[in-house]
């Protein structure tokens, strides 16, 4: 079973609301450098990045600082990392991100604060 984030760029107005929620609630600032799902707009339609939880960044972790959850949701354990950046350089979808200033890498973790904040419904937390 993994949950994740399912994205609907169709839907997508780029808002960036669901940026904003997310940086607000794990940085306290709306700032979109610091938020999980990143929008981008583009023609036809937006791109919405998020991760999937493809477990790619927990194979190369050097310190075993990248744990799988029994939802199948990746998790970044703070006081295991030494800021190597390995999981950022591996991920395939660049959904392991870091901020300027900020020592520990970041991703998504499907908390689905995002989707109640979307007023286009374009974005939903799924189990599978």
């Amino acid at each position: 079973m993994k949950k994740y984030l399912k994205t609907f760029p169709d839907k997508c107005i780029a808002c960036h609301t669901c940026e904003s929620t997310c940086s607000n609630l794990y940085f306290k600032e709306g700032n979109p450098d610091k938020s999980c799902i990143r929008i981008t707009s583009a023609e036809p339609v937006n791109d919405m990045n998020v991760c999937n939880q493809c477990e790619t960044c927990v194979k190369v972790c050097p310190t075993k600082a990248l744990t799988i959850t029994q939802q199948g949701v990746v998790m970044v354990n703070k006081s295991l990392c030494i800021s190597c950046y390995m999981c950022i350089a591996a991920c395939p979808s660049n959904s392991m991100m870091r901020h300027e200033g900020g020592l520990y890498p970041f991703k998504c973790i499907a908390c689905g604060a995002c989707v109640k904040s979307c007023p286009q419904n374009a974005i939903k937390v799924v189990q599978e």
